[in-house]
């Protein structure tokens, strides 16, 4: 079976406005990322905001362009789709936004958002139609009522539910979520996030699962890719990233999670530095505490640390020791 997601050498880089006759500057948003999903898989790609980690979920739904690189979805070159092709693909992929509110038209009521949907792809006759849409709602724990409200009427939690059920109305195989609890209350995450784990588990979908918050990718995720200043710098087994985790940036969000204080003495220092002008060498180097001069002038290449464990850190080899690594237990969870 092919893999549902693929990205090789994804590059992606926005200009800025020309100043004077010098050169034109870019935002390196996505520099080189390569990554694979499997079918029925959710990855989990991690990174403090500006990352590139939405601007990696737009490529892989074809709606950013990419400046070169490979990208396939659900069997689909999404670079070269044709339009009779990517009709189909807005079936096969689909994305739930961090906003919910801001992905709903505030003047139309939630039967009429959902419905357009069914609309666009002339799914069903009437009947069927509204059939769908009570459905879906109901598998999202709402009941009918709700199609008659406005996005005014609705809480963050629900909205967001209402979200999720116009994504999966088309039912698509691959699912990308881009922060979805993070504008929510504390105490409605973690039912959107059992909301989207049992819909994954009976849908049997591929997901990718964007987040900052390393405790949101732990629950939710078979495999984790941490992301740095548009590029990935290391990637694993959820249960081995979090217990065996070797890049210094992957440790530091490790640590800033560790509600216990148990976890290795690991923090990034100061600010991310602008991804206009992203360092030479390692992109984490001035940031990291393990830093050398090799980390400052050469970039580093991927290294193997476990089979489908890897990371792009010099000091790879011997970051757990220097940080004073500890066993994190449930510190974590």
């Amino acid at each position: 079976m092919s893999a549902a997601i693929v990205a090789v050498d994804a590059v992606k880089h926005f200009p800025l406005p020309r100043r004077g006759l010098g050169k034109r500057d870019h935002i390196h948003s996505v520099d080189g990322v390569s990554l694979t999903v499997e079918p029925g898989q959710t990855l989990g790609l991690v990174g403090e905001s500006g990352s590139g980690k939405s601007t990696l979920a737009r490529l892989l739904l074809g709606l950013q362009p990419v400046d070169s690189g490979e990208v396939s979805v659900a069997g689909v070159d999404v670079i070269r789709l044709t339009r009779k092709q990517d009709k189909a693909f807005r079936r096969a992929a689909q994305i739930v936004f961090q906003d919910p509110h801001a992905a709903m038209d505030p003047r139309m009521t939630v039967r009429q958002s959902l419905r357009a949907i069914l609309d666009q792809h002339k799914i069903g006759d009437p009947k069927d139609r509204e059939d769908r849409l009570v459905a879906a709602l109901r598998e999202v724990g709402l009941e009918a009522e709700y199609l008659d409200r406005y996005p005014s009427d609705c809480s963050g939690g629900q909205l967001q539910r209402i979200v999720i059920a116009r994504a999966l109305l088309l039912e698509p195989s691959v699912l990308i979520c881009d922060e979805p609890t993070s504008a929510l209350d504390a105490s409605v995450q973690a039912k959107v996030l059992n909301l989207l784990q049992h819909v994954r588990r009976d849908r049997e979908l591929t997901m990718v699962m964007i987040s900052h918050d390393m405790r949101v990718v732990k629950l939710v995720s078979d495999r984790v890719a941490v992301m740095y200043l548009g590029q990935l710098v290391e990637v694993a087994d959820r249960d081995d990233l979090f217990s065996a985790a070797v890049h210094p940036y992957t440790l530091a969000l490790l640590a800033a999670a560790d509600t216990e204080g148990d976890g290795p003495d690991a923090s990034a220092r100061g600010e991310a530095p602008s991804p206009v002008h992203p360092p030479t060498g390692c992109r984490f180097n001035t940031r990291c505490p393990l830093a050398i001069g090799k980390c400052r002038e050469e970039a580093p290449q991927e290294v193997e640390i476990s089979p489908g464990h890897w990371a792009r850190c010099h000091r790879s080899h011997e970051s757990r020791e220097l940080l004073g690594h500890h066993e994190r237990g449930a510190s974590t969870r």
